[in-house]
């Protein structure tokens, strides 16, 4: 039996399962198989070359955004708008068969833009070189997800489960939660507040399922036995996602009313060349990218060519300086 034919046998499994307090611990176990199984499937064969074609492209700019989508949402046109870039576009189906990168220049900064060819439902699986498309999107600072506003709301959730499947968790934050293995020792099970999802036991039997019998776990938040998983795997991705409702020019008014009130969504219409510059505004709050000018001793600020650092970096930056300041006064009053 196959990887993915286990994976299936589990999930029928889970289906089947009913969900309460006596099969939570079981429950918990199975998803553990399936995460294992999952991390399996993205694993190289064993004895490949490596070689074949690829769709990774060189990092180009001050960061890196993925369009994903179906096929046939307007991913290609919308590069074409916002880059300049020509990608071919087209009525028929997967009309982008490789990764095309392109440049955004919009404050002063440029932002690399990567049209990807559709991937469908099964894409984590490797169904239509669905796992080339998801690994660049891995390397990405933002994802937009292209959808067709005509279409199912469905899509959202497919796509979704689909790079879920993979490690990229969209709009979330890593738990808070403390994993260190160890030598010897057993394991160290502690939380700093009530845990509602998770308790010593259902700790215990997910860190046998991945062979694990000394560790160290801290809950600093009531997370759930996903999150848990996802910790101990150490190989997930939390990446902002922007929903991007594509061809609102075809639908009515109501409905675009209603997708533009959803969480973490945009409407626009490439078409109609509708909404593209707020598109590209929440782009770059959602970078949260941050210029700043030099200013040479005695001369004028250069505004030409800012040096650009993400919001993060920045404040480590300035809390390593003021660190820095602290320890000069320190050391030269003493």
């Amino acid at each position: 039996m196959g990887i993915i034919e286990k994976i299936k046998e589990i999930e029928a499994e889970m289906a089947r399962t009913q969900k309460n307090k006596a099969t939570e611990y079981h429950l918990g176990q199975l998803k553990a198989k399936i995460a294992k199984l999952r991390t399996q499937l993205l694993e190289p064969p064993k004895g490949a070359s490596g070689g074949g074609e690829g769709f990774e492209v060189s990092k180009y700019g001050h960061g890196r955004v993925a369009l994903i989508g179906f096929p046939s949402v307007g991913k290609s046109t919308l590069l074409t708008m916002l880059t300049g870039t020509h990608s071919e576009a087209a009525s028929y189906e997967f009309t982008t068969l490789t990764c095309i990168p392109g440049i955004i220049h919009y404050n002063d900064t440029k932002i690399q833009l990567l049209d990807l060819p559709g991937i469908i439902e099964g894409a984590s699986e490797g169904k239509g070189r669905g796992r080339q498309v998801i690994a660049v999107a891995k390397s990405s600072d933002l994802v937009l997800m292209v959808l067709d506003a005509s279409k199912s709301e469905g899509h959202r959730q497919i796509l979704t489960k689909e790079l879920e499947a993979v490690g990229l968790r969209l709009n979330k934050t890593p738990p808070q939660i403390y994993f260190k293995k160890k030598k010897t020792g057993g394991i160290s099970f502690n939380s700093t507040l009530p845990l509602t999802h998770v308790d010593e036991k259902l700790c215990y039997q997910i860190l046998h399922e991945y062979k694990i019998h000394n560790a160290e776990v801290l809950f600093r938040e009531d997370a759930t036995v996903d999150d848990l998983i996802d910790v101990i795997e150490g190989n997930r991705k939390y990446i902002k996602c922007v929903y991007v409702y594509n061809k609102i020019d075809v639908i009515g008014i109501d409905d675009v009313d209603r997708l533009a009130r959803q969480p973490n969504s945009i409407v626009i219409s490439c078409n109609l060349k509708l909404n593209l510059d707020r598109l590209l505004a929440r782009m770059w709050e959602e970078m949260g990218l941050v210029r700043i000018y030099t200013k040479p001793q005695g001369q004028q600020p250069d505004f030409a060519d800012p040096c650009v650092l993400s919001a993060v970096c920045l404040i480590v930056s300035y809390t390593l300086t003021i660190h820095a300041c602290l320890y000069w006064e320190g050391a030269k009053y003493t």
